[in-house]
C-alpha cells in the first residue's frame, strides 16, 4: 500500500501489489493505469480550486480557519490506509531508511533557505518557501516512485517516518531557518503538528486495525477525499492572499521550481552515493523533492499569514506535475536499458587469426 498525506496521501491502496518488491517489467497495467490517473487528475484539481479561490476571493471568506481541519482529514485518510507492513519495512532496511530521512531533512529545508536568500524574497513569502521546506514527504511521492519503476517499499517507510518525525523536526528547523524573517513560535506549532498530523494519523491507523474489513470496502473513497480537501486548502490559501498574487507570483513559481528540481536531483545524487543502487536512489529522488505542501500551509497561514502559504499552493500543483513527468522519464529510461541486447564480448583471438 502507499501512504500518506497531502496530495492523495490514500494512493498508497494503488500499489499496495508492489509495496513488499521491486518493481518489474511486467507490473500489472490497471495498476499502472490507476497511478497514472491519479497523479494526472490531482494537479488538475488543485490547479482549478487555485483559480476559483483567485478570481472569486470573496466566495471563499471564512474557509482560512477551515485548513487545520481540512488537513487532519487528509492525515486521517492516510491512517486509514497504514498497515503493519509500512513499520516493517523500516525494521528490513533502518540504514536505508535513515539515509533518506537524513537526505530529505536536511537537504530541502537548507534548498528552501538558499533559494529565498537567493532571490531576496520578501519576509513572507521566504518563512512559507522555508516551511515548504521543512515539511515532511509529500503524499504523491509513492504513486510517482511506482511510475518510475524505483523501489516501493523504500518510498513508502521513508515518507511514513518522515510525517511521524514531523512534530520534532518541522518546527525547530523553521525557528532556525526562518526566524531570521518572521517570529517563529516552534511550542505552538510542535502542537499543532501533534493535532492536525500524528493524531489523525494515528486515529485512522486505530480504525484500520479495529475495522480493517469495513474500511477495506471504503478505500475506493479515500483518494477523492483527500484530494477534495487539499483542494479546498489551497483555494482558502489563494483567496486569503489574492490580493497581491498577481505581484508575486512570477517569483514564487521560480522559487517553487528551483525548490521542487534542485530537490529531484540532489535526492537521487544521495542515493546514488550512498550506494543504495539505481531503483533506491528513484525512491530517494521523489522523496527528497516531493513535500507534504498541505501540512506546510496549514501551518504557514495558522503561524504567518495566507500569503506565507502561497509558496506551499504553488507547490502542492508544481511539484505532482513535474513528478510526473520526471517519474515517465525514468521509466521510460529504465525500460530501454531492459530491452538493450547485451553487448557480446570479444571472440578469442585464434592461431590462424593472429596469422592472417
Amino acid at each position: 500500500m502507499v501512504r500518506r498525506a497531502c496530495e492523495g496521501p490514500c494512493l498508497r491502496r494503488l500499489i499496495a501489489p508492489v509495496q513488499t518488491e521491486q518493481i518489474s517489467p511486467d507490473q500489472p497495467a490497471s495498476d499502472d493505469k490507476a497511478a497514472r490517473r491519479a497523479v494526472t487528475v490531482f494537479p488538475v484539481l488543485v490547479l482549478a480550486a487555485g483559480v476559483a479561490g483567485l478570481v472569486t476571493p470573496g466566495t471563499f471568506d471564512g474557509w482560512t480557519e477551515s485548513v487545520p481541519y481540512l488537513l487532519g482529514i487528509v492525515m486521517f485518510c492516510m491512517g486509514l490506509t497504514m498497515t503493519p507492513l509500512d513499520f516493517r519495512g523500516v525494521a528490513k532496511r533502518p540504514w536505508a531508511v535513515a539515509i533518506g530521512l537524513v537526505a530529505h531533512y536536511v537537504i530541502m529545508p537548507g534548498l528552501g533557505w538558499a533559494i529565498a536568500h537567493l532571490l531576496g524574497l520578501p519576509p513572507q513569502l521566504a518563512a512559507g518557501l522555508i516551511l515548504v521546506g521543512c515539511a515532511p514527504s509529500g503524499t504523491a511521492s509513492n504513486v510517482v516512485t511506482f511510475l518510475a519503476r524505483g523501489d516501493v517499499a523504500l518510498s513508502v517507510s521513508v515518507a511514513t517516518v518522515s510525517t511521524l518525525v514531523a512534530p520534532l523536526v518541522t518546527p525547530p528547523l523553521t525557528l532556525l531557518l526562518a526566524g531570521a524573517y518572521l517570529p517563529v513560535d516552534a511550542g505552538s506549532m510542535i502542537t499543532d503538528i501533534l493535532k492536525t498530523v500524528l493524531l489523525p494519523v494515528l486515529g485512522g491507523l486505530a480504525v484500520r486495525l479495529v475495522a480493517g474489513k469495513l474500511v477495506d470496502r471504503v478505500l475506493g473513497l479515500m483518494p477523492w477525499l483527500s484530494s477534495l480537501a487539499i483542494a479546498a486548502i489551497v483555494c482558502a490559501v489563494v483567496a486569503g492572499s489574492a490580493g497581491t498574487i498577481k505581484s508575486a507570483a512570477v517569483t514564487v513559481l521560480i522559487a517553487v521550481v528551483l525548490h521542487n528540481g534542485l530537490g529531484l536531483a540532489l535526492g537521487y545524487g544521495a542515493g546514488k552515493i550512498s550506494g543504495l543502487g539505481r531503483p533506491a536512489s528513484r525512491a530517494m529522488a521523489f522523496e527528497v523533492g516531493m513535500q507534504n505542501s498541505g501540512l506546510a500551509a496549514s501551518l504557514a497561514t495558522a503561524h504567518f499569514s495566507p500569503l506565507a502559504a502561497l509558496p506551499a499552493a504553488v507547490f502542492s500543483v508544481w511539484h505532482n506535475i513535474s513528478g510526473a513527468l520526471v517519474a515517465a522519464w525514468m521509466a521510460h529510461r529504465s525500460r530501454r536499458d531492459e530491452s538493450a541486447p547485451a553487448v557480446a564480448a570479444p571472440a578469442p583471438r585464434t592461431a590462424a587469426a593472429e596469422e592472417s
